[in-house]
């Protein structure tokens, strides 16, 4: 049977040559080529017509993507002068997904159209892909001669009598596969074209996108929210997991609506029947367990085998190619890997000279999905919250997530250079700069909240200047709490006199007092004065300290108490007032009869500048010492 057997697919693969290629049959051969060819002529071609060469089938899981199918569609089998389009975005986004689902489709609409599908991920797989395509189209191979297929494929589907076909060229990441190096040929020299016939490509590098489709690029992004929403439930055992409606919705907002970190989670519920609200806690814990959890392997029977399956480490092996590549696109990724995903400003973006590198940065970004540009100009991160594993795994010191990459000192380096820049970019809470500091607020936030760990003088300006800006947008629980932050490390590390812990402590009171934490706003404005003491009566710091605390006593009941020390405020004010006065008469006529730079005329003009700043007239005092004395 097994000699039978193989003479007759020789036989066949004969008959599919001389079909397929025209060939003439020996004359000696025309009576039996006459009998047979008729019958295996409309056998063959039906067969050929009809081939299909894709290695997973359809998605029973696959939903949404209604407008990318529908783009795809209108490009590939509706338009005239479209024959190639590329599908980009980051791994986990779905591009491999869609394009199989599109295949189905065609297959089911388009019967008489060919589908074939070649693997990029490297030479190896796309030959072994060229040889199973050979054998599916009948077309014979000598043995031994495997690495032929894929011209052998080529020229047979570059000929207008292959009939119509549908190619998906999928994971065509690395440039150097797909068009070569030096003296190799890549993946493009060995890919057929032919009218009427379409190919699709995968990849998740824009650039790469570009170069083999031009402006005929479709972008993948996150899913909808309905769509996330659609795939969790179809993806899930135990349906009753969703009846926590708002646990839901926040685990689904933190995985970004990315399918990959979906179905990852889906498996996870399946496997151990944790309910959502739980596995969302392990998500928002700590940055080790979000690693932990997203680095998880699963089953997954659309991809292909060996691959990886976790969303971590598909992130990672993007991240990893970025290092190697452009060095300011990795820095400026571990920066935004710090801050909030959503609404990046660019202004608040780490400077890079020139400033074309930092374009060319933010491009890459772009091109690797990792980041999307905004209509406004500013970014936001594609990858999602979960996104910042790519930085934060390699911090771990693990061996699983990293081999001689970033430690854990240098993560931490990282996070602490975050703060600074953030604390140094983030503007004052003049309520001029509103927009501009509501637009930072999200990302500081997120920052302190990431560096937990770490205390220092650029983290309790930053806290500072945070809870300034949220009482005055109306905030006054988080204010308190960033206050606090501040003067938590100030007290450990200042003296009790410092003028930034006073100043810290004073804008602690006065959240207090708009906390309705009247006790507490009196008790520490009464140890501010206290300490201030020491001052001058007439310093402004003193000054304020003392009407603060007057207005505490005030809302606090004690009337008395805030009458007798408004009056003493007003009096000093009024003798400060008498002074200013005195002292411009005297400045005066030192002017007339003194020269600019005689040590009279300076003194008393110092004298004036400090009693305009203790009048509150600063602008005046300031310009009084700028005076030119003349002196070199």
């Amino acid at each position: 049977m097994a000699g039978s057997e193989a003479a007759a697919g020789r036989t066949q693969a004969y008959l599919a040559q001389i079909i397929t290629e025209g060939n003439i049959l020996d004359p000696q051969c025309s009576g039996v080529a006459k009998r047979l060819q008729g019958y295996e002529t409309r056998r063959l071609i039906q067969a050929v017509s009809m081939a299909c060469h894709l290695p997973f089938s359809k998605n029973r899981y696959f939903v949404g993507r209604r407008d990318e199918l529908e783009e795809l569609q209108e490009k590939l089998l509706m338009g005239q002068d479209c024959k190639k389009v590329s599908i980009v975005g980051l791994g986990g986004t779905g591009k491999t997904q869609v394009a199989l689902q599109f295949a189905y489709v065609v297959k089911e609409t388009h019967p008489e159209t060919c589908i074939f599908w070649l693997p990029a991920l490297n030479t190896a797989s796309f030959e072994q892909a060229c040889i199973e395509i050979a054998q599916t189209l009948h077309i014979p191979l000598a043995a031994g001669e495997g690495s032929s297929a894929k011209e052998l494929v080529k020229q047979h589907l570059s000929a207008g009598r292959a009939g119509r076909w549908l190619l998906v060229v999928d994971n065509a990441d690395d440039a150097d596969v797909m068009f070569g190096k030096g003296q190799s040929k890549g993946i493009i020299d060995y890919l057929p074209e032919s009218e009427g016939s379409v190919t699709i490509y995968t990849t998740c590098k824009q650039d790469v996108a570009v170069l083999l489709t031009h402006n005929d690029v479709l972008e993948l992004g996150a899913m909808s929210r309905s769509d996330a929403a659609d795939f969790l439930e179809k993806s899930l055992i135990w349906k009753e997991l969703l009846h926590d409606s708002t646990a839901t919705s926040q685990l689904l907002d933190e995985l970004a609506y990315v399918p990959l970190a979906i179905a990852q989670a889906a498996a996870y519920l399946n496997m151990n029947k944790t309910p959502i609200a739980r596995y969302l806690r392990l998500l928002q814990s700590t940055e080790q367990d979000k690693v932990s959890l997203m680095s998880r392997e699963f089953c997954d029977d659309t991809r292909y085998q060996g691959s990886a399956n976790a969303v971590a480490t598909t992130w990672m092996m993007s991240f990893k190619q970025l290092e190697t590549r452009d060095t300011a696109a990795t820095e400026l990724l571990a920066f935004i890997s710090c801050i909030e995903w959503k609404a990046i400003p660019r202004t608040i973006l780490p400077k890079t000279q020139p400033e074309h590198r930092m374009e060319e940065a933010i491009g890459t970004l772009c091109g690797l999905s990792f980041l999307v540009r905004r209509e406004n100009g500013d970014c936001q991160k594609e990858v999602g919250k979960g996104g910042g594993e790519e930085e934060e795994g390699r911090g771990k010191g693990k061996g699983e997530m990293d081999e001689g990459g970033i430690q854990e000192c240098n993560a931490a380096d990282k996070r602490e250079a975050a703060v600074q820049h953030v604390t140094n970019a983030f503007p004052s809470d003049d309520y001029r700069n509103r927009e501009l500091w509501r637009a930072y607020l999200p990302h500081a936030l997120r920052l302190l909240e990431n560096t937990q760990g770490y205390a220092g003088e650029a983290k309790s300006k930053l806290s500072l200047r945070v809870g300034k800006c949220l009482q005055i947008d109306g905030r006054i629980r988080e204010a308190v709490r960033w206050i606090e932050k501040c003067c938590e490390w100030r007290r450990n590390v200042l003296a009790k006199d410092d003028s930034e812990r006073l100043l810290s402590e004073h804008v602690l009171a006065i959240a207090y007092q708009a906390d309705g934490q009247v006790k507490k706003a009196v008790d520490l404005l009464e140890k501010i004065v206290e300490t201030q003491e020491v001052l001058a009566k007439e310093h402004p710091s003193r000054l304020a300290s003392q009407h603060a605390l007057a207005m505490a006593y005030r809302i606090d009941g004690q009337i008395k108490k805030a009458v007798d020390l408004l009056e003493k405020i007003v009096g000093i004010r009024e003798e400060v007032k008498k002074a200013v006065g005195l002292l411009e008469k005297v400045v005066e006529i030192r002017e007339e009869v003194l020269a600019k730079e005689h040590p009279s005329r300076l003194v008393s003009q110092h004298e004036l500048a400090g009693a305009y700043r203790a009048d509150g007239q600063t602008e005046r005092a300031i310009e009084l010492m700028d005076v030119d004395t003349g002196f070199e």
